[in-house]
Protein backbone atom coordinates (compact mmCIF):
# COMPACT_ATOMS: atom_id res chain seq x y z
CA UNK A 1 0.00 0.00 0.00
CA UNK A 2 1.47 3.29 -1.08
CA UNK A 3 1.46 6.03 1.56
CA UNK A 4 1.26 9.75 0.92
CA UNK A 5 4.79 11.00 1.46
CA UNK A 6 5.50 14.64 2.01
CA UNK A 7 7.54 16.18 -0.80
CA UNK A 8 10.88 17.74 0.13
CA UNK A 9 10.97 21.46 0.92
CA UNK A 10 11.14 23.64 -2.18
CA UNK A 11 12.28 27.11 -3.03
CA UNK A 12 8.85 27.82 -4.57
CA UNK A 13 7.36 30.19 -1.97
CA UNK A 14 4.04 30.64 -3.71
CA UNK A 15 0.88 28.94 -2.44
CA UNK A 16 -0.40 26.20 -4.71
CA UNK A 17 -2.74 27.32 -7.50
CA UNK A 18 -6.46 26.51 -7.22
CA UNK A 19 -6.59 22.89 -8.40
CA UNK A 20 -9.44 21.46 -10.48
CA UNK A 21 -9.50 17.96 -9.00
CA UNK A 22 -12.52 16.70 -11.02
CA UNK A 23 -10.77 17.72 -14.25
CA UNK A 24 -7.64 15.81 -13.24
CA UNK A 25 -9.66 12.66 -12.55
CA UNK A 26 -11.57 13.03 -15.82
CA UNK A 27 -8.46 13.56 -17.93
CA UNK A 28 -6.65 10.63 -16.34
CA UNK A 29 -9.61 8.31 -16.89
CA UNK A 30 -9.94 9.45 -20.51
CA UNK A 31 -6.34 8.34 -21.11
CA UNK A 32 -7.01 4.97 -19.50
CA UNK A 33 -4.42 5.60 -16.79
CA UNK A 34 -4.51 4.70 -13.13
CA UNK A 35 -2.97 6.77 -10.30
CA UNK A 36 -0.02 4.37 -10.32
CA UNK A 37 0.69 5.11 -13.99
CA UNK A 38 0.54 8.85 -13.37
CA UNK A 39 2.80 8.59 -10.34
CA UNK A 40 5.34 6.50 -12.27
CA UNK A 41 5.42 9.03 -15.11
CA UNK A 42 5.95 11.90 -12.69
CA UNK A 43 8.81 10.05 -11.03
CA UNK A 44 10.46 8.82 -14.21
CA UNK A 45 9.98 11.75 -16.58
CA UNK A 46 9.68 14.81 -14.36
CA UNK A 47 12.18 14.17 -11.57
CA UNK A 48 9.58 13.99 -8.82
CA UNK A 49 10.81 10.87 -6.96
CA UNK A 50 8.50 11.31 -3.96
CA UNK A 51 5.22 11.10 -5.92
CA UNK A 52 3.20 7.97 -5.11
CA UNK A 53 -0.20 6.76 -6.35
CA UNK A 54 -1.59 7.80 -2.96
CA UNK A 55 -0.38 11.37 -3.48
CA UNK A 56 -1.96 11.47 -6.95
CA UNK A 57 -5.21 10.18 -5.41
CA UNK A 58 -5.01 12.84 -2.69
CA UNK A 59 -4.74 15.53 -5.37
CA UNK A 60 -7.75 14.09 -7.18
CA UNK A 61 -9.85 13.92 -4.03
CA UNK A 62 -8.99 17.45 -2.91
CA UNK A 63 -7.17 16.50 0.30
CA UNK A 64 -3.89 17.85 -1.13
CA UNK A 65 -2.99 20.31 -3.87
CA UNK A 66 -0.06 20.07 -6.29
CA UNK A 67 2.49 22.86 -6.21
CA UNK A 68 3.14 24.97 -9.31
CA UNK A 69 5.93 22.65 -10.59
CA UNK A 70 3.90 19.54 -9.78
CA UNK A 71 0.86 20.90 -11.61
CA UNK A 72 2.94 21.70 -14.69
CA UNK A 73 4.39 18.17 -14.66
CA UNK A 74 0.95 16.63 -14.13
CA UNK A 75 -0.36 18.54 -17.15
CA UNK A 76 2.46 17.01 -19.19
CA UNK A 77 1.54 13.51 -18.07
CA UNK A 78 -2.16 14.08 -18.79
CA UNK A 79 -1.50 15.70 -22.19
CA UNK A 80 -3.31 18.90 -21.33
CA UNK A 81 -2.49 22.53 -20.65
CA UNK A 82 -1.89 23.62 -17.04
CA UNK A 83 -4.96 25.84 -17.39
CA UNK A 84 -7.18 22.76 -17.69
CA UNK A 85 -6.08 21.70 -14.20
CA UNK A 86 -6.49 25.08 -12.55
CA UNK A 87 -9.70 26.39 -11.04
CA UNK A 88 -10.60 30.01 -11.63
CA UNK A 89 -7.28 31.91 -11.59
CA UNK A 90 -7.15 34.86 -9.22
CA UNK A 91 -3.57 36.11 -9.31
CA UNK A 92 -1.34 37.34 -12.10
CA UNK A 93 0.86 34.26 -11.71
CA UNK A 94 -2.12 31.88 -11.87
CA UNK A 95 -3.44 33.52 -15.02
CA UNK A 96 -0.03 33.15 -16.67
CA UNK A 97 0.24 29.50 -15.63
CA UNK A 98 -3.28 28.82 -16.89
CA UNK A 99 -2.09 29.96 -20.32
CA UNK A 100 1.06 27.85 -20.12
CA UNK A 101 3.28 30.89 -20.66
CA UNK A 102 6.75 31.58 -19.31
CA UNK A 103 7.22 34.85 -17.40
CA UNK A 104 9.76 35.93 -20.01
CA UNK A 105 7.11 35.68 -22.72
CA UNK A 106 4.58 37.80 -20.83
CA UNK A 107 7.18 40.38 -19.79
CA UNK A 108 8.37 40.76 -23.39
CA UNK A 109 4.82 41.03 -24.77
CA UNK A 110 3.70 43.74 -22.35
CA UNK A 111 6.98 45.67 -22.52
CA UNK A 112 8.32 45.16 -18.99
CA UNK A 113 11.76 44.10 -17.82
CA UNK A 114 11.59 40.51 -16.59
CA UNK A 115 12.54 41.35 -12.99
CA UNK A 116 9.94 44.13 -12.87
CA UNK A 117 7.26 41.75 -14.09
CA UNK A 118 8.34 39.03 -11.63
CA UNK A 119 8.06 41.50 -8.75
CA UNK A 120 4.49 42.14 -9.83
CA UNK A 121 3.78 38.42 -9.66
CA UNK A 122 5.43 38.29 -6.21
CA UNK A 123 3.23 41.06 -4.86
CA UNK A 124 0.16 39.86 -6.76
CA UNK A 125 -0.49 43.35 -8.10
CA UNK A 126 -0.14 44.50 -11.70
CA UNK A 127 1.40 47.91 -12.27
CA UNK A 128 1.38 49.02 -15.89
CA UNK A 129 0.25 51.71 -18.28
CA UNK A 130 -3.05 51.49 -20.15
CA UNK A 131 -1.19 50.19 -23.19
CA UNK A 132 0.60 47.55 -21.13
CA UNK A 133 -2.64 46.56 -19.42
CA UNK A 134 -4.29 46.14 -22.82
CA UNK A 135 -1.38 43.93 -23.93
CA UNK A 136 -1.62 41.89 -20.71
CA UNK A 137 -5.37 41.47 -21.25
CA UNK A 138 -4.76 40.09 -24.74
CA UNK A 139 -1.87 37.75 -23.93
CA UNK A 140 -3.55 36.27 -20.84
CA UNK A 141 -7.10 36.35 -22.20
CA UNK A 142 -8.36 38.35 -19.23
CA UNK A 143 -11.95 39.38 -18.73
CA UNK A 144 -12.77 42.80 -17.29
CA UNK A 145 -13.39 41.12 -13.92
CA UNK A 146 -9.94 39.50 -14.10
CA UNK A 147 -8.30 42.82 -14.95
CA UNK A 148 -9.84 44.48 -11.89
CA UNK A 149 -8.64 41.62 -9.70
CA UNK A 150 -5.01 41.58 -10.86
CA UNK A 151 -4.77 45.39 -10.80
CA UNK A 152 -6.02 45.53 -7.21
CA UNK A 153 -9.21 47.46 -7.98
CA UNK A 154 -11.72 44.77 -7.00
CA UNK A 155 -11.95 45.91 -3.37
CA UNK A 156 -12.70 49.48 -4.42
CA UNK A 157 -15.43 48.14 -6.70
CA UNK A 158 -16.85 46.18 -3.77
CA UNK A 159 -16.95 49.31 -1.61
CA UNK A 160 -18.83 51.26 -4.27
CA UNK A 161 -21.29 48.43 -4.86
CA UNK A 162 -22.03 48.05 -1.15
CA UNK A 163 -22.75 51.77 -0.94
CA UNK A 164 -24.89 51.62 -4.09
CA UNK A 165 -27.16 48.82 -2.86
CA UNK A 166 -27.57 50.26 0.64
CA UNK A 167 -28.21 53.91 -0.37
CA UNK A 168 -29.16 55.59 -3.69
CA UNK A 169 -27.82 53.46 -6.50
CA UNK A 170 -28.18 56.25 -9.08
CA UNK A 171 -25.35 58.21 -7.45
CA UNK A 172 -22.90 55.37 -8.09
CA UNK A 173 -23.32 54.82 -11.82
CA UNK A 174 -20.50 57.21 -12.71
CA UNK A 175 -18.04 56.11 -9.95
CA UNK A 176 -18.56 52.44 -10.83
CA UNK A 177 -18.13 53.17 -14.54
CA UNK A 178 -14.69 54.64 -13.88
CA UNK A 179 -13.56 51.27 -12.49
CA UNK A 180 -15.70 48.99 -14.66
CA UNK A 181 -16.14 50.81 -18.01
CA UNK A 182 -19.38 49.23 -19.14
CA UNK A 183 -22.22 50.67 -21.19
CA UNK A 184 -24.22 53.11 -19.07
CA UNK A 185 -27.49 51.31 -19.77
CA UNK A 186 -26.02 48.05 -18.53
CA UNK A 187 -24.62 49.65 -15.38
CA UNK A 188 -27.93 51.33 -14.57
CA UNK A 189 -29.86 48.09 -15.00
CA UNK A 190 -27.35 46.11 -12.93
CA UNK A 191 -27.13 48.59 -10.06
CA UNK A 192 -30.91 48.94 -10.00
CA UNK A 193 -31.30 45.15 -9.85
CA UNK A 194 -28.71 44.72 -7.09
CA UNK A 195 -30.27 47.55 -5.08
CA UNK A 196 -33.74 46.01 -5.45
CA UNK A 197 -32.50 42.55 -4.46
CA UNK A 198 -30.66 43.80 -1.39
CA UNK A 199 -33.45 46.09 -0.24
CA UNK A 200 -35.89 43.21 -0.57
CA UNK A 201 -33.73 41.10 1.74
CA UNK A 202 -33.38 43.94 4.24
CA UNK A 203 -37.14 44.56 4.26
CA UNK A 204 -37.89 40.88 4.79
CA UNK A 205 -35.53 40.77 7.75
CA UNK A 206 -37.07 43.93 9.20
CA UNK A 207 -40.61 42.59 8.87
CA UNK A 208 -39.57 39.39 10.56
CA UNK A 209 -38.35 41.35 13.55
CA UNK A 210 -35.22 39.24 13.86
CA UNK A 211 -31.81 40.69 14.69
CA UNK A 212 -29.33 41.06 11.86
CA UNK A 213 -26.29 38.81 12.18
CA UNK A 214 -23.40 37.59 10.08
CA UNK A 215 -25.47 34.73 8.68
CA UNK A 216 -28.45 36.73 7.41
CA UNK A 217 -28.97 36.86 3.62
CA UNK A 218 -28.37 40.61 3.46
CA UNK A 219 -24.90 40.42 4.93
CA UNK A 220 -24.05 37.45 2.78
CA UNK A 221 -25.20 39.43 -0.26
CA UNK A 222 -22.91 42.32 0.66
CA UNK A 223 -19.98 39.97 1.23
CA UNK A 224 -20.35 38.53 -2.29
CA UNK A 225 -21.61 41.71 -3.96
CA UNK A 226 -18.86 41.68 -6.61
CA UNK A 227 -19.86 38.17 -7.69
CA UNK A 228 -23.50 39.27 -7.85
CA UNK A 229 -22.42 42.28 -9.91
CA UNK A 230 -20.63 40.23 -12.58
CA UNK A 231 -23.47 37.70 -12.72
CA UNK A 232 -25.92 40.53 -13.35
CA UNK A 233 -23.61 42.11 -15.94
CA UNK A 234 -23.46 38.81 -17.81
CA UNK A 235 -27.25 38.51 -17.70
CA UNK A 236 -27.52 41.99 -19.22
CA UNK A 237 -25.15 41.07 -22.00
CA UNK A 238 -22.40 43.37 -20.74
Amino acid sequence: MWAVRRPPPRSDRHPPPPFNAPAARRLRAALGLGPDHVAHALRASYDLPYVTPALVAAWEHGSASPSHPELTALAGVLWCSPGELIGRPRTLREHRMARGLAPEDVAHTVGHELQVYLRMEETGRWRGTERQTAALTRVLGLSLADVLTVTGREERLAELLRDAVTTRWQAYVRPVSKIAPLERRVLEEVLHRLHRDYQGMAATLSWGGGPADASDPGRDFLTHVVDHFWTAVSAEGG
